[in-house]
């Protein structure tokens, strides 16, 4: 099963598809943009014959072009599987939102307003991150927790946030720490996973020690 949540209004959406996934009370996997190729491949993969129905949370794959292809390219196998898929993309064209319908069970948009920016600064996280204050970073990460928001969906955002500094970096110095924070970002989940630690508390270092 296969449901798709869209839209540039992502705190809307990702609490939608949390509250969904939520409800179905399976074991959750997620992956996002930063996973390795494996990582997407396993998570598509199914459960097995005998394994626990799963609920997979498959988070913006849309900015990693060979992660999107692949699945793009199992999108009848995801449909017909008994775990749930539960897709989001910020951004999708009219060929790609069709796509979608096709073989998605429902599909949910959440657009902000027209006035609004396209990415809403609701990731105030992003912003205390590139300007380095590590206490209102800290701050805002235990107030994101305590409202419920997976620790997935945040590593996300805050991977997401480092990509747009690193693109808008105008000096040497910028451009290091960027390429620095996203290398570190995005090896987080398997290095937490290799030590046996729960990724919230691996941010949680993350954001103490590295910003």
């Amino acid at each position: 099963m296969l449901f798709v949540f869209l839209g540039t209004d992502t705190k809307k959406a990702l609490a939608a598809l949390n509250t969904a996934v939520s409800k179905l009370k399976q074991s959750v996997v997620r992956v996002s943009d930063a996973s390795s190729l494996e990582d997407v491949r396993a998570a598509l993969g199914g459960g097995g014959m005998f394994g626990e129905k799963r609920s997979v949370v498959l988070d913006r794959l849309s900015d990693n072009d060979e992660l999107w292809n692949l699945v793009i390219d199992r999108l009848a196998s995801i449909a017909e599987q008994s775990d749930a898929f539960f897709l989001y993309e910020e951004k999708a064209n009219a060929a790609t939102k069709k796509l979608l319908q096709k073989y998605a069970e429902n599909v949910e948009i959440f657009d902000a307003p027209k006035s609004a920016k396209a990415r809403p600064t609701v990731f105030s996280l992003v912003n205390y991150m590139n300007a380095g204050d590590k206490k209102k970073l800290w701050v805002g990460y235990q107030q994101e927790l305590s409202l419920g928001n997976a620790t997935e969906a945040i590593h996300g955002t805050l991977f997401w946030g480092v990509k747009q500094a690193l693109l808008n970096a105008r000096d040497a110095q910028n451009v290091q720490r960027s390429k620095r924070l996203l290398a570190e970002l995005a090896e987080l989940p398997h290095e937490s996973r290799r030590h046996g630690e729960e990724l919230e508390y691996a941010l949680e270092r993350f954001i103490l020690s590295e910003v």
